[in-house]
């Protein structure tokens, strides 16, 4: 059967409510015709290409609860794909909403047509990795015709969305030249485009073929995702004027996209001081006139390896509640190595919680609702409730179970045993006699 639309953005501007559309309004306590509205407007996306089967849709938008991304991917040193898929069904098991697959050795395309035949997540990638592997020849014998057709194979595959670095131009070339940065490109794809361009002296192809690339994403509804390839890799490189001239050429790549009826969400910056950081989601939300903002951490620091889960956390979280739609997820691992799985399950959680503390400071329709049920089960020292709204109520439990008290187990903890304030003042307003000997 013919769909009478392409794209979710299509239908809505149509003034049709999608089953997509109906499942996000369902998750985010809207009302169908809110949803459909903000889509036509560009200021939720819904990634949902027809051909990933079993997809259970989110939207993504500054207005709607944060959203997070996981990404997982093999390498050279690392490619055990079994490993990899233990590290998806964890991350969807823990709550993330989008896996990419980063893969960058290999036969990548089995691996990704898994994912977008099993995986209820929302599935991205970024085709400058996978062409290199895919042809398996060096960088500059690409053609820029092999870049575009690698995204309509990544198309047809089945994911829902793909980071394209359409706004790197030749341009840049000379501005990073000029502009001396501390630690130049740091975006892997920005980077093999900026190296391309550099050996081929052609024109970034993304941004050369963006009109192809258009059709070939309004064909199969897929959203796309404008890389930042001039994020900053360290404080000292923050705001610049490659990062901001590139945001502008992406704020006008959106509008040709909206054109198109085609999906857009922006990427953002990387390590942002957290002073910047809330300034730096307006500025996006004016050049891109509200499309969904989509940022790795930004870690607030550079010098904590082996935690920037936390330094990433802590800038999502100001990040989300200042305009942010959509967190990639930062590890321990991060500057480090591949993840392994309990890296993959600590950036989760960290981000799962900036994302929650955004939404609650946003005032998102329900986000606080299990706060104040986690403090009811606090009150009633109800343990098994705790684990219930915890965000990680496995370590939880655990951390009780390894160290609990030895003498009234189901009121106390070992901190406090019989000083607990919570225990005290139970008793306390019932009249009960309160035992502390």
């Amino acid at each position: 059967m013919t769909r009478e639309y392409a794209t979710q953005m299509e239908a809505a501007r149509k003034g049709i409510i999608t089953p997509q559309m109906r499942r996000v309004a369902e998750k985010e306590n809207r009302s169908e015709e809110e949803i459909r509205a903000l889509t036509a407007e560009g200021k939720v996306v819904i990634p949902a290409n027809p051909g990933h089967k079993g997809l259970d849709p989110n939207g993504i938008g500054s207005m709607l609860k944060t959203k997070i991304n996981v990404n997982l991917g093999i390498s050279r040193d690392c490619k055990d794909y079994d490993v990899e898929m233990q590290k998806v069904l964890s991350a969807v098991d823990m709550g993330a909403e989008a896996i990419m697959d980063l893969s960058s050795h290999g036969d990548t395309q089995p691996f990704r047509k898994k994912l977008c035949t099993e995986c209820p997540a929302m599935i991205g990638t970024v085709p400058v990795y996978d062409s290199v592997i895919h042809y398996q020849r060096d960088l500059a014998t690409l053609s820029a015709q092999d870049f575009v057709d690698v995204v309509r194979l990544h198309a047809e595959d089945g994911v829902d969305f793909v980071t394209l670095h359409c706004g790197l131009t030749r341009k840049t070339i000379q501005q990073i030249k000029t502009n001396k940065r501390k630690m130049n490109i740091v975006s892997r794809g920005g980077s093999l485009v900026f190296a391309w361009m550099c050996m081929t002296g052609e024109e970034n192809p993304f941004y050369e073929y963006y009109d192809e690339i258009l059709e070939i994403c309004r064909e199969h509804d897929v959203t796309i995702s404008l890389g930042d390839s001039c994020r900053p890799g360290c404080l000292a490189d923050a705001t610049d004027i490659c990062q901001i001239d590139e945001l502008v050429r992406l704020g006008e790549l959106t509008q040709r996209a909206w054109d198109r009826d085609v999906q857009v969400m922006v990427e953002g910056p990387g390590h942002v001081p957290l002073d910047q950081v809330a300034a730096n989601m307006k500025v996006q939300q004016t050049i891109c006139k509200g499309a969904p903002f989509y940022v790795l951490g930004p870690l607030v620091t550079d010098i904590a390896p082996g935690y920037d889960h936390i330094t990433a956390a802590i800038g999502g979280a100001v990040a989300a509640m200042s305009g942010a739609a959509f967190l990639c997820y930062v590890t321990p691992a991060e500057h480090l190595a591949l993840p392994n799985v309990e890296d993959v399950r600590a950036g989760i959680v960290a981000s799962r919680i900036a994302a929650h503390a955004a939404d609650i400071a946003k005032g998102v329709p329900g986000a606080r609702e299990v706060d104040d049920k986690m403090a009811d089960a606090r009150r009633d020292l109800d343990w098994d409730a705790m684990w219930k709204y915890a965000i990680d109520p496995k370590t939880a439990k655990a951390i009780r179970d390894s160290r609990a008290p030895e003498e009234d187990h189901e009121e106390t903890c070992s901190m406090c045993g019989k000083f607990c304030a919570v225990r005290s003042m139970n008793k306390a307003l019932e009249g009960e006699y309160i035992d502390i000997i």
